[in-house]
Parts: C-alpha cells; sequence; structure tokens
C-alpha cells in the first residue's frame, strides 16, 4: 500500500459515507440538511443514511439535531469544522494519488 493510499481517511472513504461527506461539504458547515432531505438525494435507505450518519457523527464530522415544527421532530444535519478539514485532507490525499496513477 502507498503512502497516498493510506493516508485516505477510512472513516470517509466509504462510498456512502463519502457522498455524505461531498453533499455536506458542498453546502458548507453554516448549512444543514434535514435527514428526509439528505435521503432523497443520496437515494439511501433509513437505515443505511442514520447507520453512515452515526459514524460520522462519532468521528466528530457531522453534528445531528433535532427541531419541533408544527408538531412533529425534524433533524438535520451539518458539516463540522473538523469533518471539513478532514474531507479537505480526504479529497488532497485522492488527487495525489489520482496524479501518481
Amino acid at each position: 500500500m502507498s503512502a497516498a493510499t493510506e493516508g485516505l481517511d477510512s472513516l470517509i472513504h466509504a462510498p456512502a459515507r463519502l457522498r455524505i461527506m461531498v453533499t455536506l461539504a458542498g453546502i458548507g458547515a453554516d448549512n444543514t440538511l434535514s435527514f428526509a432531505r439528505l435521503q432523497q438525494l443520496l437515494d439511501l435507505t433509513a437505515g443505511n443514511r442514520i447507520t453512515h450518519l452515526r459514524k460520522l457523527d462519532e468521528g466528530g464530522y457531522v453534528e445531528m439535531a433535532k427541531s419541533r415544527r408544527r408538531g412533529s421532530t425534524e433533524t438535520s444535519v451539518h458539516i463540522t469544522s473538523a469533518g471539513q478539514a478532514a474531507f479537505d485532507r480526504y479529497r488532497h490525499t485522492l488527487t495525489e494519488l489520482l496524479g501518481e496513477a
């Protein structure tokens, strides 16, 4: 395994988590997405979505928050500054790896 491959963050590298991180990094840390919208955008099942979001949350890469709206509870998610930094490192490492190919 090359040094570049070893530098890929395994927490981000799983395909579903990578898609989540790309989406959240794209909207920025100041913006959130509802669970429902994220699920719709990425075509994930509810179980798959929550499993991957929990792993990212445990790693400090995303934060989830519940809010009450019109009598119902909505959960939203956003990327953290640590998550953005980790994603930027991941992207840089991947770019270097692809440049070597």
